[in-house]
């Protein structure tokens, strides 16, 4: 049991949080003030090779292993979460079932698309099936050598952006989970569109819409899997991609416990730092364990998974704990900060209000409690 990590992933480590610190963090107010999508900040990290982490190196990409993914989107959330979770939804979420399911052809089409620039987006929830995702009504009727697909997606990351979705529809919904594939779509094809971005708590600057499909025709070849193997496929990527969530949390929860010493340091009260008094002390100590221990669950999922040993649990355990973490760390480091926690000048108003969302998607934390009470009690 090796708790450190090789040369090659504290290089990449030291990188992702070089660009965090000099890239992201001195120009991400202003992308969510505004509520702006941050380009120049994602074409900066497709040049520098922070979006294409995932890509296998026999389709051109550099191979990282699963820590290494988790390393560059811990150091990317500690700069934004938003920015973090546009590189995972394109890069780590969306790639999932390709990985997974897809062919020879099918994956060199998907992964040059990314090793190009160009953004992926995971379109499962539906506006009424979010956690059962087996209700989704979204339909892919056979046509010849086509399917043609009806339907809407709701809560899309990186809808508006993405060159190419992974969209699963069912061909017979009283089939439910028996009746789902999942397809490679062109987001430019005919009859899809793109609903408005919506306005969010936080995440601002990651691009969330609806994506409306009317008639819309994909080719068979673009089907991943055998037909009405798509929930297995889905289930599966779901698996492997609950870690970056864990290590998005991580990165949020790190940065605002750093944020938070600083404070502490520097103001005084009562004649001395507030770092000195046994309440603010006693609150940082809390923050570093769980941070700790929550990076060390998001690494044994990862290392599970990489060996082929069963993780799903594991990814459940890092997911639901490590969110729950970040949600308790950023309120308590604007407790830390006090009233001017609460300004936005201060960066833990930020944090805190994107913690929230990791509790929410890629499974909340109760549908994660389903799943670890299942594995226990079974």
């Amino acid at each position: 049991m090796d708790f450190n990590l090789t040369e090659e992933q504290e290089a990449l480590q030291k990188m992702a949080r070089k660009f965090s610190e000099q890239e992201i963090i001195p120009y991400i107010q202003e992308y969510d003030d505004k509520e702006e999508f941050p380009w120049s900040i994602i074409k900066k990290m497709h040049e520098v090779g922070l979006m294409t982490t995932a890509v296998p190196e026999e389709y051109g990409g550099p191979g990282i292993d699963m820590v290494g993914q988790m390393l560059v989107t811990e150091e990317l959330c500690y700069g934004c979460l938003g920015v973090g979770a546009t590189m995972a939804a394109s890069a780590l979420l969306a790639p999932g079932p390709v990985e997974v399911g897809a062919n020879h052809e099918q994956k060199k089409y998907f992964y040059n698309m990314l090793n190009e620039g160009k953004l992926a987006a995971f379109c499962l929830t539906e506006p009424g099936a979010g956690s059962d995702v087996a209700a989704m009504s979204t339909t892919a009727r056979r046509d010849g050598d086509y399917y043609i697909l009806n339907g809407t997606k709701q809560f899309i990351t990186n809808a508006g952006v993405a060159d190419v979705y992974v969209v699963f529809a069912t061909t017979d919904k009283k089939l439910r989970f028996k009746g789902i594939n999942g397809f490679i779509v062109d987001r430019h094809t005919p009859g899809i569109t793109v609903g408005p971005e919506e306005k969010k708590m936080g995440l601002r600057v990651s691009d969330t819409r609806q994506v409306i499909f009317e008639d819309v025709r994909v080719p068979v070849a673009n089907r991943l899997g055998a037909e009405n193997e798509g929930f297995k496929i889905c289930m599966k990527a779901l698996d492997l991609s609950r870690p970056s969530v864990a290590a998005e949390a991580v990165g949020v929860a790190q940065r605002a416990f750093e944020e938070a010493i600083k404070y502490s340091k520097e103001r005084v009260a009562f004649g001395q730092p507030i770092s000195n008094f046994q309440a603010i002390r006693f609150i940082l100590a809390d923050m570093a364990m769980e941070i700790e221990a929550a990076r060390l669950l998001t690494y044994k999922a990862c290392v599970q998974a990489m060996k082929g040993l069963p993780f799903t649990h594991i990814a459940s355990y890092a997911k639901c704990f490590a969110s729950d973490v970040a949600m308790r760390v950023t309120t308590n480091a604007v407790q830390v900060l006090g009233g001017y926690g609460y300004l936005r000048e201060y960066k833990v108003e930020k944090l805190m209000r994107d913690a929230k969302v990791m509790q929410i998607y890629e499974g909340t934390n109760q549908i994660q409690r389903v799943v670890i009470s299942g594995h226990i009690l079974k």
